[in-house]
């Protein structure tokens, strides 16, 4: 089970996490922090972003190397629409949401299901070439990190555009409803979380 802690709250997890399972033990490996309880559960936690942790095996000193890069993206895209945010650590520099009709499937048969069929494939195609050039614009022609959620083929779609192929997709992917400016705002927050793995006994 994978649960995204936010940085202010990590210590008091990794506590919370001894508490429910006996003392922890904390080493450093791969570039994580783990803990393995007194009762044989385990969790590795992992930095945001890809970064890979060197520190000592402290939740402490994790705590202090938890951040955002300076210049970094997010985008999320489901067939119903996107949201695409450049940010300068934590602070939003530009954004943009939109959304998109795109017609759901129908119960009706021979050549009018291929004729719905027709016009959700059009309107989905739009849809993502809209999100592809606000995409571009926002986070530019330049090497970007940029985490990504939604639709997985959404996504794929979007960044298939020759504009944005030197972007960098980096973890953790976000699972998020239809974009909207809450669901864009709580994608950044967990964004800059960290990524525990958690294996209770």
């Amino acid at each position: 089970m994978i649960v995204l802690v936010p940085r202010e709250r990590f210590e008091r997890w990794v506590l919370n996490f001894s508490g429910r399972h006996g003392e922890a033990a904390l080493v450093v490996a791969d570039g994580a922090l783990t803990g393995s309880a007194a009762d044989g559960s385990t969790f590795v936690a992992r930095l945001p972003f890809l970064a890979a942790y060197a520190g000592p095996p402290d939740a402490a000193a994790f705590t202090t190397e938890i951040g955002p890069p300076a210049d970094w993206g997010l985008l999320l895209v489901r067939k119903g629409g996107f949201g695409v945010a450049r940010l300068a650590g934590e602070r939003v520099v530009e954004s943009k949401i939109g959304q998109r009709h795109v017609q759901g499937r129908t119960k009706a048969g021979g050549q009018s299901q291929q004729r719905f069929a027709r016009r959700r494939d059009n309107q989905a195609r739009q849809a993502y070439e809209a999100a592809a050039g606000h995409a571009a614009r926002i986070l530019g022609a330049g090497p970007l990190p940029v985490v990504t959620g939604g639709d997985h083929g959404a996504v794929d779609e979007v960044l298939a555009d020759p504009r944005l192929d030197r972007l960098t997709v980096v973890g953790p992917w976000l699972a998020v409803a239809d974009p909207r400016r809450d669901v864009l705002e709580q994608a950044i927050a967990d964004a800059c979380s960290v990524a525990v793995d958690v294996v209770n006994a």
